[in-house]
């Protein structure tokens, strides 16, 4: 999959999908020349254009003024030496100057993909991918860079990171080390980002790229709710099913950044990676530093067929371990039933209901431990309240096996509450700035994580539960983001390391915690969706993808989270109405229509529900797990945006193209509506399907479409449609 042509100095990566294309130019300098759909063969007439452009300079080995890097497409930029455009590397030396010059020095081809030591990435046995490694030097810096490209045989996927090595006698300090650049020749681009906020996470925005620069970030010490690592760049003719689009997703959790500028000849530039603001680390000699994993896709036939990738992806070469592939389980959350106050006879009122209901997991969320009566005290007392739970957790636990159920646990490790014993005897472990005062936040702090004292601390607090407790699954939670990122064990030149210290740290724990307890599902929340990325997902399976549980804010939420993100790692809950954060009141139906097109699970409280409402969720729940493999593994298609309509509808189709279902979404209803109809997407043309006792052909369903149930009434309606191969 990966040829070097050495007559024209040319690596090509290619599969049956996709072609990637580096040259060797002139005095070593790495170009970009492709990455798009799969080329036979190059010719090389596609070489860097030689041409005299004012105020663009030249290196001093060149001859003439046609040869600049500041109109070259480039593998990874610096600045300071002819490339004025955005660098994907800085540095800043010893004698206070920033300038690097990396040239091509060698390459290694090899079958499969190395492992990122300390970071999470996707991962390949020998069968299933190669691995390029350029390595380019620094001669007068005594520095190496090694840039890695991995390719898929069966997927159109490319993933990058680069390693910069310190072989010299003097300490280097990193101020950007991107993942990934990725330049585009002069062309019409559009970008697309998900940006949101708290319970309004993943929305989806889409922005004509013209001169200048733009950047998707977060500052914020998380992936964030506000912008997720994740960028494509689309054709404006693009849609979900036609057109070229070219995805970029970090495999990280902590600060990113994704530039994307348009330079003065209509040329596109974009870089992945860590977020260079406030960075500087501090690179010693005979020391290296490895960037996260960037994760491109791309798509010539739309935008579903991009989420396909990587959805497939994910799922085959991210997540890990026991849950791989493997469905999940429904479940019950007492939060929004019980919040903190609850008791051992509250809570078992609610398995009672649920065991009769056929859900299959119990999870008790925030309040079980400390003094933990409100979000004002005990967080880092990792012990069991045994006054409020009547006695030991295992009790508990082993009533709710008694039942035949799981029982699951919500932790929040990463954070300290002023009024615990942690805090008040180590005060000094929460971040905080020498002689500053410390910002709260839900009154309470961020430990820090960069420190190895501290992350042991808290893994002897969860070992001695998790030892002793028979615990299925754990919700890990993290609800405020980081201020006064100081670390009081770091001197000051060091500083600007802390924030990507502390996720290396929070890596760390989880490495451990996995790898100790493998039958336990984990999954991952911050506040909801904030830290919804692929950096958690290789350590926890799925991530509570919004506090918001409002069925038609889901409909954005979960639309949006889908463009990147499997269907198997969203959490999607029923809860009651009107709901807890939008105060709206929807059907019972279209909450479970919501929920069901992720990992069903319910937040109510199952002794207040009428028998009506527990005989439609009892239905919901047969009918989620008749059919959870298709929901959570067959093939996800976007069908109506509600972004762009008054109307939502995706759906979901087993791989072998033999079952489908399809969900209908109205936001809003209106006098003298129009007929609608629904054209379906993925199924074999020539199958014959039974849909509600009658037979249609997939073409059809494609092609002329479903009518919409002209009875369908009234806001926030929704419509099932199930096809069958006969």
């Amino acid at each position: 999959m990966i040829l070097f042509d050495e007559k024209i100095n040319v690596f090509h990566l290619f599969n049956e999908k996709i072609s990637y294309l580096i040259q060797i130019e002139d005095f070593g300098y790495v170009n970009h020349l492709y990455f798009g759909k799969k080329i036979k063969g190059y010719s090389n007439l596609h070489r860097y254009r030689r041409i005299d452009r004012a105020f663009s300079p030249n290196p001093s080995e060149a001859t003439d003024r046609t040869f600049s890097l500041d109109t070259m497409l480039m593998e990874y930029p610096s600045h300071g030496n002819g490339d004025f455009r955005e660098p994907a590397i800085q540095l800043q030396f010893k004698d206070g100057s920033t300038i690097c010059d990396f040239r091509y020095q060698d390459y290694r081809i090899f079958d499969g993909k190395k492992a990122l030591p300390g970071l999470p990435a996707t991962y390949a046995n020998e069968a299933q991918a190669e691995t390029l490694e350029l390595i380019l030097v620094d001669e007068v810096a005594k520095l190496r860079l090694v840039l890695s490209y991995t390719i898929f045989k069966e997927l159109a996927v490319l993933t990058r990171s680069a390693r910069l090595e310190n072989q010299g006698t003097q300490t280097v300090a990193i101020q950007r080390l991107a993942s990934s650049n990725l330049d585009f020749y002069a062309r019409e681009l559009e970008v697309i980002d998900l940006h949101g906020a708290w319970g309004h996470e993943r929305q989806i925005g889409r922005q004509a790229i013209t001169q200048g620069i733009r950047i998707f970030d977060s500052k914020r010490g998380a992936s964030s709710h506000m912008q997720n690592p994740f960028v494509a760049l689309v054709e404006p003719t693009t849609t979900e099913f036609h057109g070229e689009a070219f995805g970029c997703c970090l495999v990280y959790s902590g600060n990113f950044e994704a530039v994307v500028q348009q330079d003065q000849y209509q040329q596109t530039r974009l870089i992945m990676g860590i977020n260079s603001f406030q960075f500087n680390w501090q690179l010693q000699p005979n020391m290296s530093f490895t960037t996260p994993e960037a994760v491109f896709v791309y798509s010539d036939q739309g935008l579903n067929q991009l989420s396909a990738t990587y959805h497939d992806l994910f799922n085959q070469h991210l997540v890990r371990g026991k849950y791989q592939g493997k469905e999940r389980p429904t479940l019950i959350n007492n939060w929004e039933a019980t919040y903190f106050d609850f008791n051992e006879e509250k809570l078992m009122q609610i398995v009672d209901e649920a065991e009769k209901l056929g859900i299959e997991m119990f999870v008790l969320d925030d309040g079980w431990f400390g003094k933990r009566d409100d979000d004002y005290s005990s967080l880092g007392d990792w012990f069991e309240y045994r006054e409020k739970l009547n006695g030991r957790l295992q009790n508990i636990v082993e009533k709710v096996h008694a039942k035949g159920m799981k029982f699951g646990l919500w932790v929040e490790p990463e954070m300290i509450s002023e009024d615990s014993e942690l805090f008040r005897a180590h005060p000094d472990w929460a971040f905080q700035v020498p002689n500053r005062p410390r910002s709260t936040s839900r009154s309470q702090y961020v430990l820090d994580f960069s420190r190895e004292d501290v992350r042991e601390k808290i893994y002897q607090q969860l070992t001695a539960i998790l030892d002793h407790t028979d615990i299925d699954y754990i919700k890990w939670d993290m609800n405020r983001n980081m201020t006064e990122v100081y670390s009081t064990q770091l001197p000051q030149e060091a500083q600007g390391e802390v924030a990507h210290r502390y996720i290396l740290g929070l890596y760390d724990l989880l490495e451990k915690l996995t790898t100790r307890y493998p039958d336990i599902l984990f999954e991952s929340c911050s506040g909801g969706g904030g830290r919804f990325d692929a950096g958690m997902l290789y350590y926890m399976p799925q991530t509570w993808t919004s506090d918001n549980t409002d069925a038609l804010a889901r409909l954005n939420i979960q639309y949006g989270t889908s463009l990147a993100y499997p269907i198997s790692t969203m959490g999607s809950h029923v809860s009651a109405v009107p709901n807890h954060q939008t105060h709206r009141v929807t059907s019972l139906a279209i909450r479970g229509n919501v929920a069901m097109s992720g990992v069903l699970g319910y937040e109510l409280d199952l002794t207040k529900l009428t028998a009506e409402e527990k005989i439609s969720i009892q239905e919901q729940i047969v009918f989620y797990k008749q059919h959870r493999a298709l929901f959570q593994f067959g093939r996800f298609i976007r069908l109506t945006s509600p972004f762009e309509k008054n109307s939502c509808a995706w759906m979901f189709i087993s791989k072998d193209q033999k079952e489908a279902i399809a969900f209908y979404f109205r936001k809003y209803t209106q006098a003298s509506f129009p007929l609608e109809t629904l054209r379906l997407a993925g199924l074999d043309e020539e199958q014959i399907y039974e849909l509600n006792g009658c037979e249609i052909s997939g073409s059809e369903a494609m092609h002329l479409g479903l009518y919409i149930d002209e009875n369908l009434t009234g806001d926030y309606a929704t419509q099932m449609f199930y096809l069958k191969a006969k």
